[in-house]
């Protein structure tokens, strides 16, 4: 009696330990621990209070990788296939730990809705200990704690995740309604000019800025630039840059390739080199109808005469941003004609593929332009994106799709 007594104190004192781990592993949870305080509780329960003496942990992320593990020398190879984990038929289980081979007696699979998400590799040291082994003993206490442990960091990285996810949006609306403010809410349609213009962002936020503003001297400015990269960091650097831009126009007299230089000093304090901006800028007087423009880096504009005829407007620099100092800035001078055409756009028009892999292509962009050359600029630019959505089809945007049509009377 007295030694079956014994053995019932003994097995209540097991139990209160065991409940009592269990209540504080909960605890732990609750007050958020971090992952590794999560594990170092976990291997002192099993290790220090119930004599587990090896132990390997294995969870999924495009592998199967080792989690937590002790009792080992070396770290556990990573395993493709969960079928190794089947030692029925072989009665133990056999790894690779930076080169030495671990020997284990019983694999645990652990459960969430019938869907392994774990493996327990557990086993003792010394094989010939006499009595029943702390792993057959604590089996099921062991399934039950690691099940908990590990469910609860599934749940804190899907809690992390859905935080950056929100901080993600929330950064993206901050982005798009910045960028929504640099769209010129309206164009000039006069006896001198007839401006019209589409933008489609390809995500949330893109990085295409146009515009089209009359000066105090009675010339015209019209460019448009795309920034390296998205996100609100891009959205910065383009609400910047446009400040600077209507800065210069409005507080000093410059020739277009000071502007220029003047732009890159500020592109390049703001961006640090991280990332740079393609530019076309124009100014056209309707006086002389002089146009003068350069371009910095970006798809080459398309001007197309009043009989069809085209030609490109490359001529200029590199890009914004990408070196302290542009080594050569060329300024094009021209004299248009009336009912000149200046289609300005960037790469995700011209670039985007169709179902074939063919792009959309400058080629085409101009041949729609000189086929309706008497349009006004809302009439082309409804043409033009007609046959670049016939041309796409079913295939995804590529890029930020932008597009300025000016038309000097």
């Amino acid at each position: 009696m007295g030694i079956e007594k014994n053995i019932n104190k003994k097995r209540h004192r097991l139990s209160n330990f065991k409940l009592e781990k269990l209540l504080e592993i909960t605890h732990a949870i609750n007050s958020n621990f971090e992952v590794a305080a999560l594990f170092d509780l976990y291997q002192d329960i099993l290790e220090t209070h119930l004599g587990i003496e090896k132990l390997v942990l294995y969870g999924y992320n495009s592998n199967w990788h080792a989690m937590h593990f002790f009792g080992i020398e070396g770290q556990p190879e990573d395993i493709e296939d969960s079928s190794i984990f089947d030692i029925k038929n072989t009665g133990t289980f056999s790894l690779s730990a930076s080169g030495r081979q671990e020997a284990f007696d019983i694999v645990i699979p652990v459960l969430n809705e019938e869907v392994p998400i774990a493996f327990i590799l557990v086993g003792d040291v010394e094989e010939d200990k006499r009595g029943t082994s702390p792993v057959i003993k604590h089996m099921r206490y062991i399934q039950t704690i690691t099940n908990i442990i590990l469910v609860a960091i599934q749940n804190k990285r899907l809690a992390e995740e859905n935080l950056r996810q929100v901080r993600i949006s929330k950064e993206l609306e901050i982005a798009a309604e910045m960028q929504s403010m640099l769209v010129p809410a309206g164009l000039p349609q006069d006896e001198n000019y007839d401006v019209s213009a589409i933008y489609k962002p390809h995500l949330q936020v893109g990085g295409d800025y146009y515009d089209f503003i009359e000066l105090e001297d009675g010339r015209v400015m019209c460019c448009m630039a795309d920034v390296s990269g998205k996100g609100v960091s891009a959205a910065f650097l383009m609400a910047n840059f446009q400040a600077y831009l209507m800065g210069i126009f409005k507080y000093l007299d410059l020739q277009l390739p000071d502007v220029v230089s003047n732009l890159n000093e500020r592109v390049m304090v703001s961006a640090m080199g991280e990332k740079y901006i393609t530019l076309f800028i124009a100014t056209f007087d309707p006086k002389t109808r002089e146009l003068r423009y350069i371009n910095c880096g970006h798809n080459p504009p398309i001007l197309i005469h009043p009989d069809g005829s085209n030609e490109l407007l490359s001529l200029g620099s590199i890009g914004l941003g990408m070196f302290d100092e542009i080594p050569t800035i060329k300024e094009g001078v021209l004299t248009l004609d009336k009912n000149s055409v200046v289609i300005c756009y960037t790469d995700g028009l011209v670039e985007q593929e169709n179902a074939s892999n063919e792009e959309f292509g400058v080629d085409k962009l101009a041949s729609i332009g000189g086929e309706n050359v008497t349009d006004n600029s809302e009439e082309l630019n409804a043409k033009i994106l007609t046959a670049f959505n016939e041309f796409r089809g079913d295939t995804p945007f590529i890029d930020d799709t932008a597009l300025l049509t000016c038309k000097f009377h």
